[in-house]
């Protein structure tokens, strides 16, 4: 990545001068002068709030934005992908060093809504411009925004635990945090909220003009949306809260809009190329994963080929990972390893895939949730999901294979780096086999159909196990991350220390343990699944 460490810390320096009321004010003075008459005449003084919410739940423009939001924390953390670039001397987030210039965009791109970021900030926008208008139809674009605005704050949540939610949108108030267990339940009052509102609306093209997603403003589409985000949030707190997740999931279920079983929730990215295709083909930056190697590979899965490029030094064979947190002087070393293939080409980025949506299934079922249906039919149909939204061939052929298994796996230039991989998880799906040895066969396969979105498989291998994410060799944090155990979430950043500081210590006190990556989330329990 160029100069990675000049837009660090101008970007530290910039986060370090708005203090914690820098989000307060509201975007209302126009440059280019356009009467405020002519603006909500066609709801642009509402609409135009949106855009940066779409742009900010994962960052595309600039590329290195998104290195910071999301690639070189959940990206690697999730065994999707690896830097081969020694970045401070190796000493960085994957070997636990973490950076916080780094990781501060995480949250700053939720909150800053300076140089258009931000995402809580012009929900609150759109919120009160709904307010000032009196007219009840605005309320529409308060429910959408609520579906954004919880898409996108549930992976804030999910990396740090506690954060500025319910209480954001009161002036008086919007510094103090909910711990994790408030905000998830606020997540699933503000779905529940939009799935219900957004009824009035069925039909109504106003949010067509704002809606930069493939929903083209179909109101039915986002409460099909909000529905399916629903059902992932209760399976998120399936084993800290099973009578919550049962009765959030079993309204999933059982709602009459369904859920997004046929098509993806994607968002155009204006014109732009996906971050990640810049990352590693141009900056080589971050490549295929050890653990995705292992398991492609030993599954002779076609979708390898959708990922991953083949290496540009032949020697390495047809596909060549790295495994995470190894040493590395010099990124010559593995530069040469798979980079990441046409699965980041095109138009959009991709939110949410309905090859997602039939794992939760598989999952419900499996945990007896009423209207979940058969596992191994969700199971299979995840699968055929995945294979058709990629355009991979011989799912039939896959489906059936109950030989295969993951490879274990040989580093390049190092065998202190080489792992057997510690489970015979197979395709064919098992029914007969116990809840965790079913459970593995979904959560391996829901991790690969949702590459490249680190994010979710982070989140999915911290509370479920699965798949088996490879430790690291090497551990720079000084003993606050267990490297077995591996790392659980990523501490409060700097800015809101500095400048939110007694909200910030309200926060931690809420957690399980200090504020490190070693501390576990409220859904990451750390007992066993079943």
């Amino acid at each position: 990545m160029k100069n990675i460490l000049k837009y660090t810390m101008a970007s530290v320096v910039a986060m370090s001068l708005t203090n914690c009321t820098g989000d307060f004010e509201n975007i209302n003075t126009n440059p280019y002068g356009i009467s405020q008459e002519s603006l909500t005449q066609q709801n642009n003084h509402i609409g135009s709030r949106f855009s940066p919410m779409f742009s900010n739940v994962i960052r595309v423009e600039p590329s290195w934005n998104y290195q910071l939001q999301q690639n070189l924390n959940a990206d690697v953390f999730s065994g999707y992908m690896t830097a081969p670039t020694p970045f401070a001397g190796n000493i960085n987030n994957q070997t636990y060093a973490l950076v916080n210039g780094w990781n501060g965009f995480i949250w700053g791109d939720a909150y800053d809504a300076n140089d258009g970021n931000g995402i809580m900030p012009y929900a609150r926008e759109i919120k009160e411009q709904v307010e000032l208008s009196g007219d009840p139809n605005g309320k529409k674009f308060v429910y959408v925004s609520n579906i954004i605005k919880v898409l996108g704050m549930q992976r804030v949540s999910d990396v740090f635990g506690p954060i500025r939610y319910s209480k954001f949108d009161d002036y008086d108030t919007t510094g103090q945090y909910d711990s994790q267990e408030e905000a998830y339940k606020a997540f699933f009052a503000d779905l529940d909220e939009a799935i219900t509102g957004l009824e009035d609306f069925l039909g109504d093209a106003q949010l067509v003009p704002f809606d930069q997603s493939t929903f083209a403003g179909d109101i039915s589409k986002w409460r099909t949306f909000a529905n399916s985000l629903r059902l992932r949030l209760a399976i998120r707190v399936s084993k800290v809260d099973p009578t919550l997740a049962k009765l959030e999931g079993e309204k999933a279920l059982s709602s009459t809009v369904g859920l997004m079983t046929t098509e993806d929730m994607q968002v155009d990215m204006n014109g732009f190329v996906h971050p990640i295709l810049t990352i590693s083909t141009v900056w080589g930056d971050v490549l295929m994963s050890a653990e995705m190697e292992s398991i492609l590979k030993g599954f002779n899965d076609d979708r390898i080929t959708k990922f991953f490029n083949a290496p540009s030094d032949p020697a390495l064979g047809d596909y060549k990972g790295i495994r995470m947190g190894i040493e590395i002087d010099l990124k010559s070393e593995y530069g040469s390893h798979s980079s990441i293939g046409d699965v980041v080409e095109g138009s959009h980025k991709t939110w949410m895939t309905a090859a997602e949506v039939h794992f939760l299934k598989a999952e419900a079922a499996l945990r007896g949730w009423a209207g979940a249906g058969n596992a191994k039919s969700n199971y299979e149909a995840g699968v055929r999901a995945s294979f058709e939204q990629l355009g991979a061939s011989g799912v039939d052929a896959y489906l059936a294979d109950a030989t295969s298994t993951p490879n274990d796996f040989v580093d390049a230039n190092n065998p202190v780096n080489d792992y057997a991989y510690p489970s015979h998880v197979t395709i064919s799906y098992n029914d007969a086999g116990t809840n965790e040895e079913q459970l593995e066969q979904i959560i391996t396969q829901k991790w690969i159909a949702m590459f490249p979105d680190g994010m979710e498989a982070w989140s999915e291998f911290r509370r479920t196990g699965y798949p088996r994410v490879f430790p690291v060799v090497i551990n720079n944090s000084g003993g606050a991350i267990d490297t077995d155990i591996q790392i659980r979430r990523i501490n409060f950043v700097d800015v809101e220390k500095n400048t939110n500081g007694d909200n910030v210590d309200a926060a931690i006190s809420t957690l399980k343990g200090p504020d490190n990556g070693g501390t576990r989330l409220w859904w990451d329990t750390g007992a066993p699944n079943f």
